[in-house]
């Protein structure tokens, strides 16, 4: 099993978590949910001798992707999105830009599903669709290395926003509760906002843990 480096930087006018998943012996890298500033990811790439292979995203909203396509024509990389999230990637009302800032779209090269598994950077990656943030928000977990990347589904002791149009708080409740229930409880847990959690401390003072 090869060694993972994970490394993290915040970035876009609501601080932003992207994600730096790098396999140690090949070098090969994914970038999750490159928010903003493309300039800033490279020069991490390269401070990190990455090599990105693929670009993931949580959801599509903006401030998880505006320097998405920028990143994916340096690198020459797909963009994966989870297929309900496609349309909200590609309008600016669903991703928000239209509301917040100057309004922007794009298409992702390959869509996603619940249950997919995908292989990329000699790595394991499972799709688990969370919906309740958007319609498509998905969370990426590696079995192996029992780590997940959250998106805005699951926070440190709290969860994403439930007020947008894509949004259902019915739907998050059932997508944490999955989460706290499918997963080991010392999963580690690097949500799209804020600071790290583990599934074993939210399932004690998570707010949508109650009732498990």
């Amino acid at each position: 099993m090869p060694e993972i480096r994970i490394q993290s930087m915040v970035t876009g006018m609501v601080a932003t978590n992207v994600y730096f998943v790098q396999n140690t012996e090949t070098k090969e890298m994914l970038i999750i949910d490159p928010a903003d500033d493309a300039a800033a990811i490279r020069r991490r790439v390269s401070a990190m001798e990455g090599k990105p292979v693929a670009i993931l995203l949580t959801h599509g909203h903006y401030d998880h992707m505006l320097a998405a396509e920028a990143v994916r024509d340096a690198y020459g990389i797909p963009v994966y999105i989870e297929e309900e999230d496609e349309k909200v990637l590609e309008d600016a009302r669903y991703n928000l830009s239209g509301l917040w800032t100057v309004p922007f779209t794009m298409k992702a090269d390959r869509l996603m599903k619940d249950g997919d598994v995908l292989h990329l950077a000699g790595l394991e990656i499972h799709v688990i669709l969370t919906p309740g943030h958007t319609w498509g928000s998905c969370c990426f977990y590696l079995p192996e290395e029992k780590v997940l990347f959250s998106g805005d589904t699951l926070f440190c002791g709290s969860y994403g926003r439930t007020d947008f149009a894509t949004s259902s708080s019915r739907d998050m409740a059932d997508s944490v509760h999955r989460l706290l229930r499918e997963l080991p409880e010392d999963t580690e847990v690097y949500p799209g906002h804020e600071s790290f959690t583990t599934i074993g401390d939210e399932k004690m003072f998570n707010p949508l843990a109650y009732g498990l």
